[in-house]
């Protein structure tokens, strides 16, 4: 039995969401996103809760029951509150800052860095140090952020580069004489 699978997925006022065969649609403030599940699960939608069925005992069902609530419930929270990743520089003289849609990154490379925003994602500098991803789709947010921080990952000894908020770096020590 999957813990996380047996768990019904409630959806709160102002969202709401229609199952066509095998997708479903969530309509919600921040907008509208939609999941296709595998023929292994049934969806169904009653008195605003989501419940998801498998489709017999064998492993597969067992592992798509559970990652497909997993993914209900994300897109239940996609469009209520949205995801946000947020990513702090460290380093002298690697900034970032906006202009229009494009993220001006000086990382001291030999050129600037300038990565432009998806459509869905919505990138900010408040500070020069501080980067906010911002989005519906979880998974589009976090592969933004983690292309954001390969242009320059933390390095272990001075601790220099994008890393996540609260990311820890494990630091080691320099070469003695």
């Amino acid at each position: 039995m999957s813990r996380i699978g047996k768990k019904p997925v409630e959806l709160p006022s102002g969202v709401s969401a229609a199952v066509s065969g095998q997708t479903i649609e969530v309509k919600g403030p921040k907008g509208t996103r939609s999941f296709t599940a595998t023929d292994d699960v049934t969806l169904n939608v009653e008195d605003n809760v989501v419940t998801i069925v498998p489709r017999g005992k064998s492993k597969r069902a067992r592992q798509q029951w559970g990652m497909s609530r997993t993914v209900v419930a994300n897109l239940v929270t996609g469009v209520t509150q949205g995801f946000k990743k947020e990513l702090e520089i460290q380093g002298v003289g690697y900034r970032a800052q906006m202009q229009g849609n494009t993220l001006k990154l000086n990382l001291g490379l030999s050129h600037d860095v300038d990565y432009v925003a998806p459509e869905g994602v919505t990138i900010t500098a408040p500070k020069q140090t501080e980067i906010t991803v911002e989005g519906i789709d979880e998974q589009q947010v976090g592969q933004v952020a983690a292309e954001i921080r390969a242009w320059r990952k933390p390095e272990p000894y001075k601790g220099k580069g994008i890393r996540y908020k609260g990311e820890f770096i494990f630091r080691k020590e320099g070469k003695k004489k």
